[in-house]
């Protein structure tokens, strides 16, 4: 007779999973078991699912309480919207690698008329914040909290213009991104002369982008780079002080608890989206 064997750390995590994919559980999900390699690379080709165009994005899927009663059909080319169920607003605010979701959820409540987007790269994260939403839905079903955050596996190095059409968000929050310290990997840093256009391209005139992080190094290559964009300028440390994002940005995230607890520094810069010069 042979004994079975005991469930491998990877069968677990799956079982768990698995076990917490019914829409009316209310119990927050555990995080060790959506553990993943604290960095993907964001030149992989990943299996990702991304819309043609920001007028083909689904975000009725990810905010079903904001669907709006008579969606209309509209038309790109020759391509039918009619089959996308519109909202009864845009989403104007992203979490670009939003890690396990504690900005978004302090976010919520700071911002209740905003619909917040986080966008992360890795699969198990992202599962784990998708559940986390679910399960704080479900825990203020009465009160309808936690409705107007979501979560969504993407890799915006590459997809950013298919998720939101010109001028559509007001806020971008950028927390402790990956350092990539060496000058060879410095191409993957989500802050350069390349991105920085794209996010300029999606973030309405007068919108903010909030980066913070506790690589002074990092924080400097950030700073220079929005500076040295002519789509930005760098906002007063008076304003950013009187900011509640940027209070909720110091100590909501998993990554800035981490800081705080090992008593290191954190560097933050927020910079605002300028208006275009009119054509000449």
């Amino acid at each position: 007779m042979t004994s079975q064997q005991p469930p491998t750390k990877r069968q677990k995590r799956e079982e768990y999973r698995n076990a917490h994919k019914g829409e009316g559980l209310d119990e927050l999900p555990k995080k060790r078991f959506y553990r993943q390699r604290a960095h993907a690379n964001p030149f992989s080709d990943h299996q990702l699912t991304y819309p043609a165009s920001p007028v083909l994005m689904d975000w009725a899927t990810h905010y079903p309480a904001y669907v709006a009663t008579k969606p209309g059909p509209e038309q790109l080319g020759e391509v039918s919207t009619s089959e996308v169920r519109s909202l009864d607003r845009e989403v104007t605010v992203a979490d670009i690698g939003c890690g396990f979701g504690g900005l978004l959820v302090g976010l919520a409540s700071k911002l209740p008329e905003e619909l917040i987007i986080g966008m992360e790269i890795r699969m198990q994260v992202t599962e784990f914040v998708q559940d986390r939403i679910k399960a704080l839905r479900n825990q203020n079903s009465t009160s309808h909290l936690y409705q107007n955050i979501a979560c969504l596996r993407a890799n915006t190095m590459k997809f950013l213009p298919n998720f939101f059409r010109q001028a559509q968000l007001t806020k971008i929050f950028l927390c402790f991104p990956d350092p990539h310290f060496k000058a060879r990997k410095h191409k993957a840093r989500i802050v350069s002369p390349t991105l920085n256009s794209e996010y300029a391209f999606v973030m309405k005139p007068g919108g903010i982008v909030y980066t913070i992080t506790d690589v002074e190094d990092l924080h400097k290559w950030m700073a220079q780079h929005f500076e040295e964009h002519p789509s930005f300028q760098r906002v007063g440390k008076a304003e950013e002080s009187e900011d509640d994002c940027v209070a909720t940005m110091l100590v909501e995230t998993e990554e800035g608890k981490k800081v705080e607890r090992n008593k290191g520094e954190k560097f933050v810069a927020c910079f605002r989206r300028l208006q275009d010069p009119p054509w000449p």
